[in-house]
């Protein structure tokens, strides 16, 4: 028969109360004899074995699990299920498909398919998984010099050149000890004149952003121009080696001032071993004899680098990249249908502020009061949420039109609205014509303050941010406040109105 764990409790408590006691009273008997005999040696005796008792307990209970089955627990220390790792790939794999559902959302079809086109490039290079190095820097670098160097040292392992001298040459590479494939592509130069040089420039930049591993050559330190683009790269989790060429014509102390300046520059995104000095298309040097001799490429420690990086990192680069690409192609796809839903909830607010000017020029009111057209309002709520996939009730729909035309009272932005179309619309011929419409105008006017404020509403999530309603609302009517906007709508307002 098993004893309720209660009960074991209770014999426990009252089990460790006696044995404090008999404790405590032995300690005492003993404090007391040993004060009687040598009393100096009493209270040294009583702290040490106070000090004792204090280790014992810690330890206790430090390894108090192996007691737990006293307690009714399992004896054994509870296991944590193990995380599952989240393998890149798979994360990657997983974007791609609900980046595929997102492009069907994109109505132009010119850029949906465009984008459908990236998907399917993306997807294509993570099948294959060839790792793809790209060359990048400046045209006087040395980049071109660099390529024909690996090609010259791996003899027989060159494939035939892929690409276009727009895009850049592409070659393919084995390397021993991997099994992967090794795409390595010569770029256009950055940093070069004209219309011509930028438009180089960013096909060498789209490159770079696509690369597995990334190789930047500079022939010098680092300047501001070729600074800005690599920390650009390594901002996005771009793996590169900074590749510092042409150091044969330096001399040694003055290459390695340099090689320690780069170092500094880079620290906080690239490792000082991944800095690498070569000269890849030496300069003929005369030798004593007057004879002139050209010395072989020096790029031994770039190929040691490139292949202990490749077969240590290479299965990560080819997932980070792929995982980065989609990422990037997801967020050009929610930046799209964003766009696209701001321009129907558009249409919708200029639909319901003109539907609510009409019905406030045909009935006026006393006063203006933006509250009588919260049946409106409400409709307007409804359709903007569906663009945004939020299936709004007439009762929520109701309480948040209520709830924003109160901000809007409340702020004094009704008054204000008031003030700033009187003064706008005297000025204005037309609008003596127009008498009571005038009030269906600024109540057209606040319709669009709280329809632009519902759209960012629905833009977060349905949320209001941490500045909450008033803050969205107090922008909207500050962006609405601009005199070319003002300008236009008062045009528009009248036209409306008076046809």
């Amino acid at each position: 028969m098993r004893f309720p764990r209660s009960w074991m409790i209770a014999i426990t408590v009252v089990s460790i109360a006696i044995l404090s006691l008999w404790l405590i009273n032995s300690i005492y008997a003993l404090y007391v004899q040993v004060s009687w005999t040598t009393p100096w040696l009493a209270t040294p005796i009583l702290i040490a074995i106070l000090l004792l008792m204090a280790i014992a307990i810690a330890a206790i209970i430090y390894y108090g699990g192996i007691f737990q089955g006293w307690w009714g627990k399992s004896s054994t220390k509870s296991q944590k299920l193990p995380e599952v790792p989240v393998e890149r790939s798979a994360a990657a794999s997983v974007n791609l498909q609900a980046i595929n559902l997102q492009l069907q959302q994109i109505q132009d079809e010119v850029t949906r398919q465009a984008l459908i086109d990236k998907s399917r490039e993306i997807a294509e290079n993570f099948a294959r998984g060839q790792i793809r190095v790209v060359v990048f820097g400046t045209g006087s670098a040395g980049k071109t010099s660099l390529i024909n160097a690996i090609i010259g040292r791996i003899v027989g392992e060159v494939g035939a050149a892929m690409g276009t001298t727009t895009r850049g040459e592409t070659y393919t590479l084995e390397l021993k000890g991997l099994d992967r494939q090794i795409l390595l592509t010569d770029t256009p130069g950055i940093l070069e004149a004209g219309s011509a040089g930028t438009q180089r420039e960013a096909i060498a930049r789209e490159l770079a952003t696509a690369a597995d591993l990334l190789l930047f050559v500079v022939d010098n330190d680092l300047r501001s121009s070729e600074y800005i683009p690599l920390m650009e790269l390594a901002e996005i989790g771009k793996r590169s080696l900074l590749i510092f060429n042409k150091t044969d014509l330096y001399p040694p102390i003055d290459r390695s001032k340099i090689v320690k300046q780069l170092q500094s520059r880079v620290q906080s995104k690239i490792e000082a071993q991944d800095v690498i000095e070569i000269a890849a298309n030496p300069q003929p040097v005369r030798l004593e004899s007057g004879e002139m001799f050209t010395p072989d490429p020096d790029i031994l420690p770039l190929l040691r680098r490139l292949a202990a990086v490749l077969r240590a990192e290479g299965e990560d680069l080819i997932a980070d990249n792929i995982l980065l690409q989609s990422q990037r192609l997801g967020a050009e796809a929610r930046e799209l249908i964003d766009a696209q839903r701001l321009c129907q909830s558009e249409r919708i607010v200029n639909r319901f502020q003109w539907i609510s000017a009409g019905v406030v020029t045909v009935t006026p009111l006393p006063v203006v009061d933006f509250l009588a057209t919260a049946a409106i309002n409400t409709q307007m709520i409804i359709e903007i949420g569906k663009i945004y996939g939020c299936d709004l009730n007439k009762d929520t729909a109701q309480e948040l039109a209520l709830s924003l035309g109160k901000t809007l009272t409340s702020l004094g932005i009704v008054k204000g609205t008031i003030q700033l179309l009187s003064t706008a619309l005297t000025v204005n011929v037309a609008t003596y014509a127009l008498g009571k419409g005038i009030q269906g105008i600024t109540t057209a006017y606040l319709t669009r303050i709280a329809g632009r404020s519902f759209i960012e509403y629905f833009r977060q999530n349905q949320t209001w941010g941490d500045g909450g309603m008033t803050e969205v609302v107090q922008q909207q009517f500050q962006l609405s406040r601009k005199d070319e906007f003002l300008k236009l709508f008062v045009q528009q307002a009248i036209e409306k109105i008076s046809s």
